[in-house]
């Protein structure tokens, strides 16, 4: 759907998010296709309201449509639109979301779930600004900058065929890496509160602020569904709490919901029919938890292992940033921010490193 012309809210002080943001608003200026990467729950759509918003085209139009919401047919129609009777139940013209757009800027989420033939046909509008309805023989000029995102590796796909490296190379532009929650954790007690602070808002009562151990229990988790599943934690603890009457700061936090005391993870869920086997819940779904107690500062303590560890690839990299973000499986940008996080030296680790080699 099409969006009011306002800025959207995004929480972060980590110099890797920082870096991000600064690497959007720089690329905002430049009417060219962007593409955003991240995984799931890192604010990618977030970012491309940022592109837009700051980019020439702000008082125009910001539509968004998820590609994976939809099998071929119904995507292409989203897209380009369709005549009356272009296809069974086709009863009458439909604007696409290139029309709905124009002069502004279209959000493609989830790029990589498109189809080969979808794909075909946004070349062919990044190319030569044309397309045509479904059903239709009218070419159509878009005025539209397109901004996508994928939550995958699409070189990888375009290497294996299945997605069309010319679309790639005209999307790619520049691309923007969405960072994981777990390389921000500085962020995490900043976004917890804010989230907790409007679920308070909206119950009614008072935020009374995260406890110590909250803190430590949310920075522990390695979040794998990111932003969005710690909004969610946030926000569940804040309800708890109020249902409770309790005093004080919120000290617990259920970060996995399906965990509950007494109710082992392969439970029954549901009314299970007799005789039929339990679903079960595979083993890697548990997520890890923080430990209970630990000697120390936590932050410090995290701060040193990610400092260890970047240290030890930069090493056996011979010093190359590239290569100790590949074996991390970072992004060179998250790497770079991260170096500069704990002033790393690069080049005296280089220095070592070739001085052993030799």
């Amino acid at each position: 759907m099409e969006t009011q012309p306002t800025a959207p809210e995004l929480i972060g002080q980590s110099p890797v998010f920082l870096d991000a943001l600064a690497h959007a608003s720089d690329v905002a200026g430049v009417d060219r296709p962007v593409l955003i990467l991240g995984e799931r729950g890192t604010g990618k759509e977030l970012l491309a309201a940022r592109l837009h918003f700051l980019s020439a085209r702000w008082e125009a139009p910001l539509v968004k449509l998820n590609c994976a919401a939809m099998n071929e047919e119904l995507l292409e129609s989203e897209l380009f639109g369709h005549e009356a009777g272009a296809f069974t139940g086709a009863t009458k013209k439909h604007r696409g979301r290139f029309e709905r757009a124009e002069g502004g800027t279209l959000f493609l989420d989830e790029i990589a779930s498109a189809s080969g033939r979808v794909q075909e046909k946004l070349l062919r509008v990044i190319e030569y600004g044309e397309y045509e309805r479904v059903g239709g023989e009218e070419a159509r000029v878009a005025d539209v900058r397109i901004v996508a995102a994928a939550n995958v590796d699409l070189r990888a796909r375009a290497a294996s065929g299945a997605f069309r490296a010319d679309l790639l190379d005209r999307l790619a532009f520049d691309v923007v890496i969405a960072p994981p929650l777990r390389n921000r954790r500085e962020d995490i007690p900043l976004l917890a509160a804010h989230f907790a602070a409007a679920m308070a808002a909206e119950l009614g009562v008072a935020f009374p602020g995260l406890a110590p151990a909250a803190v430590a229990a949310l920075q522990g988790h390695h979040w794998p569904g990111n932003v969005r599943e710690l909004k969610n934690a946030a926000e569940r603890a804040m309800f708890h709490w109020s249902r409770d009457d309790a005093a004080g700061q919120i000290e617990s936090v259920t970060i996995d919901p399906f965990e509950q005391a007494g109710a082992p993870i392969g439970a029954s869920i549901g009314n299970t029919p007799a005789g039929s086997p339990s679903p079960q819940i595979p083993e890697t779904a548990t997520p890890a938890r923080a430990p209970a107690a630990l000697a120390g500062d936590l932050r410090t303590h995290l701060d040193n292992i990610e400092k260890r560890l970047v240290t030890d690839a930069l090493a056996a990299a011979g010093g190359s940033q590239k290569r100790a973000a590949d074996r991390l499986g970072l992004s060179y940008d998250q790497l770079r921010g991260i170096v500069r996080k704990h002033d790393i030296d690069a080049k005296k680790i280089a220095g070592f490193a070739h001085a052993l080699a030799g």
